[in-house]
């Protein structure tokens, strides 16, 4: 990942071979607080959604997320270092928990910066990362998938997880009809350029 700080990227990766990587509630939790512990203190984030066999963030990077360190003969942003660290330590859980061996992740996460394109972007990620279990069947609102930041924006729970104030700030939703908003369906041409 090449990151440059107060840039907002959508970050995202799924299991090898779009394997399932989360079988339980208790995977999520971990992977979770494994984010926590690995990625946050290195990013503001605006957005997530874990799903069975992939993840998506919107991140909003700092002076913290691009400061570099060296890790053998590579020299890896914080930001890169905290999502290398994230993943190998959940799939060292999820192999143990499940008796399995092998790569969980696909080898590299995606990062793709939102401010190179269409103002729009940030918005369209932030509504697309939400919209997927919905679009995927997993349920019929929202905000009863409960691995998503949609519940927190919906003031259903008080997560902590995303600085909502300053996803306000550089997405400029519409707080008011946030729910009605959230429902609209997005262009898939729109959606295409949030990854490509």
């Amino acid at each position: 990942m090449n990151i440059i700080a107060d840039e907002t990227y959508h970050i995202y990766n799924q299991g090898n071979n779009k394997e399932t990587i989360f079988l339980k509630n208790e995977d999520y939790i971990q992977f979770l607080w494994l984010f926590r512990k690995f990625v946050l203190p290195f990013s503001k984030v605006l957005a997530y959604c874990l799903m069975p066999n992939h993840f998506h963030f919107l991140i909003h990077t700092t002076k913290d997320s691009e400061k570099t360190r060296r890790i053998g003969n590579i020299d890896l942003c914080e930001l890169s270092n905290g999502f290398r660290l994230l993943q190998s330590n959940y799939a060292t859980y999820f192999n143990k928990h499940y008796e399995r061996s092998g790569s969980l992740f696909r080898q590299k996460t995606k990062a793709k910066s939102l401010t190179e394109g269409d103002i729009h972007y940030g918005f369209i990620a932030f509504q697309y990362i939400h919209q997927n279990p919905l679009k995927a069947g997993l349920v019929t609102r929202m905000e009863s998938w409960l691995y998503s930041s949609f519940a927190d924006y919906m003031k259903l729970r008080h997560g902590t997880l995303c600085d909502q104030e300053l996803a306000f700030h550089l997405i400029g939703f519409d707080k008011e009809n946030f729910e009605t908003e959230s429902y609209k369906s997005i262009d898939e041409n729109l959606i295409l350029k949030i990854f490509n």
